[in-house]
């Protein structure tokens, strides 16, 4: 069997290499300038470049598109007709609603769906990561098939049985979880200093948040844009967000504890009230992973990025354990921080006393507060060129930390990876 894909970026690549070691021919192509410099790059990887799509589509047995979601349209629009008779085919989007939609208009009608999503990035070995399978249309031959070829990958596959699931779940693992964190870097940003030199930003959960952060900015722009832009179930639940945001955060300017805490612990019953939750990080290493000043010198704070997001999982109804299905790295961090804040009581009131009567830090929670005011109008508005700028501009402000920051937190993630549960 060949496999092809159409689109050789980082991801691209990832998929190619682990295909052609799996002993497949693999067959790739990308844009026409830059196959020299994959020629080069790929040279003794038994990865063969190709002229161009229409060379690679028929004659792969599975094929693959690697392209942004906001380019889907038009490639497999120019491409899709030139797919092999029976051939399966796949996208490699983050979301999969313009995708397939992309594939029913332009694909023949001979032509098996199964497409998937790699929770992970280009980073990250995908093997013990989490692989996302759906079968849209295909023979049980062609399915098998699929399913036979991405276990080589190594990841742990998840059948979900329709585009729209996969879709409604990474809105709140992968886009509700990104503006959370891209929140906290802008807020940082527009307050003027490193969280790691702060001490009401060091020590465990913080640790987590600051490297989190960072990682998210070592990526790319438009990655990070189609994903809360073009995902139809994002706008709703980041609107959500920033709405429970805004409501704690008046709670707290009022001092107004009695309702603050009441909506807390509502909040935290919904989402943590069962027992048998399982413990998702081991928490004994937290405190390596700063990047400053010691987590001795720690200050309270409010944590209103965690409460915000608890809240709103109550408010929409979603328990986010159900949503492990599809879980990524960064979810399961952001998760795991949240149970913790929420299941160790002496935190929790530390954090929710800091949030009511902490004056020391409120003008902190006021840079939060204006941030994610400001992403969440970038969303509501479908701003491309508004998410990248606002994306760019803040990563240009941790530029010189954030390699650092991307090797701990793959450090992190690697433990994460061989946790138990």
């Amino acid at each position: 069997m060949e496999i092809g894909i159409i689109g050789l970026g980082d991801m691209g690549k990832l998929y190619a290499r682990k295909f052609a070691e799996s002993g497949y021919r693999v067959n790739g192509c990308d844009l026409p300038e830059k196959r020299n410099g994959l020629e080069k790059e790929l040279s003794g990887t038994g990865i063969s470049i190709l002229d161009d799509g229409f060379a690679v589509a028929r004659r792969s047995d599975f094929l693959f598109y690697g392209v942004e979601a906001e380019n889907i349209g038009r490639v497999v629009e120019r491409y899709g007709p030139s797919t092999k008779t029976g051939a399966i085919v796949a996208g490699q989007t983050s979301i999969k609603t313009p995708e397939i939609e992309a594939f029913e208009r332009y694909l023949p009608d001979d032509v098996n769906i199964v497409t998937c999503h790699s929770l992970h990035g280009p980073t990250v070995d995908p093997k013990g990561q989490t692989l996302v399978a759906m079968r849209h249309r295909s023979s049980d031959e062609a399915y098998k098939k699929a399913l036979e070829t991405l276990e080589t990958l190594g990841s742990n596959i998840v059948e979900v049985s329709t585009y729209q699931e996969h879709d409604r779940i990474t809105a709140d693992t992968q886009t509700n979880t990104q503006t959370g964190f891209l929140s906290m870097a802008t807020a940082w940003k527009h307050a003027g200093f490193f969280p790691w030199e702060n001490a009401s930003y060091v020590g465990g959960i913080d640790n987590v948040k600051v490297l989190m952060a960072l990682r998210i900015l070592g990526g790319k722009a438009h990655v990070y844009a189609g994903l809360a832009l073009l995902n139809p179930y994002a706008r709703e639940q980041i609107k959500q967000y920033a709405q429970s945001e805004s409501e704690l955060f008046k709670m707290m300017i009022q001092e107004n504890g009695g309702a603050f805490r009441e909506r807390v612990k509502k909040a935290g019953d919904f989402v943590f009230g069962d027992d048998d939750a399982p413990i998702l990080l081991d928490y004994s290493a937290r405190g390596k992973f700063g990047l400053g000043i010691s987590s001795k010198q720690r200050k309270p704070n409010s944590h209103l990025s965690l409460l915000a997001m608890v809240d709103a999982w109550h408010q929409i109804g979603m328990n986010p354990y159900d949503n492990m299905i599809c879980q990524t790295p960064l979810f399961r961090l952001r998760l795991g921080i949240t149970e913790y804040l929420f299941k160790n009581s002496d935190l929790l009131e530390e954090s929710l006393h800091a949030a009511i009567y902490d004056k020391g830090i409120r003008g902190d929670d006021l840079e939060f507060h204006s941030a994610v005011r400001e992403w969440a109008s970038i969303v509501e508005r479908g701003d491309m060129a508004g998410y990248k700028q606002q994306f760019d501009n803040t990563k240009a402000f941790f530029r010189d930390r954030i390699p650092e920051a991307k090797q701990r937190s793959s450090e992190l993630i690697e433990k994460l990876a061989k946790s138990p549960n």
